[in-house]
């Protein structure tokens, strides 16, 4: 009851101030004045690396952007924001909640591409100073998780302690989930379903007190959001563990420092406090991995290599990382979590996982 009144509140104010947004838009019309929108930009990351000032991990905005209708390249983008606008301020009256896809397919000729749409969001979000969820506007979850955790989504348990090595999805409404039990040492984030589903069926959970999640991939937001609400109720130690190729290391460095596309909302997003466990540029040497396992890095694969080492954050905040990622850019291969296990099925849950924890 209480989480529907604090929702409920949360809603009204953000009719509000949708209200005095539109509000203000048509006086200045009607007074025959152009409308300016100012909209704050952030970033989660910069290329300077020379800077000591730099402070793009503050949550404070980098600069404004201003939208006015006496640019022609800005008409557009104001007539989906205000046609967006118009889509949100319903489902909060209504209290019903909606997909990015769905709003696209309202307006398809208007808006033209999905990621038209998903702009807007974004700029809506940073004018009301309010994350996604907030708008109604809810993805549908692909994350999932099994361990040693019991917790309630509104009037839904998810106990997964009766059944540690069971998935369950991860709840799309996370900032309804209460109640949280564990007695789970630690929490696991891994890039795939097939390693999630590796450690399912070798019971690793039952040899290991903790909580396993994946994002099947890139994550989703309610993925980060979760993580984020574990490891800020339970305080428990939280790894991830990546294939050692330079996707697996973009996904690592989603879950620690958030999205550029969302640097607004980085706080809800991010988990600094994660540990990248493995796979390491290093480890096909450690761990005898066979030649014929090695991948040769593509083109693609070293222009994203270079771009993602002039990230400021890894020069400042894990310069560990950023020396495994010149090391993987340097060797030129590349390899997945799964060739570690090309003696033994189990290592990686027998050996791997436990030394490296272990070593931490």
């Amino acid at each position: 009851m209480k989480l529907e009144s604090q929702s409920q509140s949360q809603s009204n104010a953000l009719l509000t101030k949708i209200k005095e947004f539109t509000r203000a838009l048509l006086l200045d019309l009607t007074s025959g004045r152009s409308p300016l929108i100012l909209i704050d930009r952030f970033r989660n990351h910069c290329t300077n690396l020379s800077s000591n000032n730099c402070f793009c991990s503050s949550g404070l905005p980098c600069g404004k952007e201003a939208l006015t209708l006496c640019k022609e390249s800005h008409v557009h983008r104001i007539d989906v924001m205000l046609r967006v606008l118009l889509i949100v301020q319903k489902l909060l009256q209504e209290n019903k909640h909606t997909s990015k896809r769905d709003i696209y397919y309202m307006h398809p000729s208007v808006f033209l591409d999905q990621s038209v749409v998903d702009r807007s969001i974004n700029d809506i979000c940073v004018l009301m100073q309010c994350s996604r969820h907030d708008l109604n506007v809810v993805p549908a979850g692909k994350g999932i998780v099994m361990g040693w955790i019991r917790f309630f989504e509104g009037k839904r348990i998810y106990d997964c302690i009766s059944s540690p090595n069971t998935a369950h999805p991860i709840p799309v409404h996370v900032e309804e989930v209460q109640d949280i039990v564990s007695v789970a040492h630690y929490i696991l984030v891994v890039e795939k379903e097939s390693v999630f589903q590796r450690l399912a069926n070798d019971q690793f959970c039952n040899a290991n007190r903790c909580i396993i999640i994946t994002g099947r991939g890139y994550p989703d937001i309610p993925t980060r959001r979760f993580l984020r609400l574990l490891v800020d109720n339970l305080h428990l130690p939280a790894y991830c563990l990546v294939d050692c190729d330079p996707y697996g290391f973009d996904i690592l460095t989603t879950y620690r420092f958030g999205s550029m596309q969302m640097a607004y909302d980085t706080k809800h997003l991010r988990v600094p406090e994660i540990h990248w466990l493995g796979a390491f540029p290093s480890d096909s040497e450690r761990y005898l991995v066979p030649k014929q396992c090695l991948l040769p890095l593509t083109a693609e694969d070293k222009r994203k290599i270079e771009a993602m080492l002039l990230r400021c954050y890894l020069q400042r905040e894990v310069p560990r990382w950023r020396l495994e990622l010149k090391l993987m850019l340097q060797k030129g291969v590349k390899f997945e979590l799964e060739a570690l296990s090309v003696r033994t099925l189990a290592f990686l849950t027998e050996s791997y996982i436990p030394s490296k924890i272990h070593e931490s």
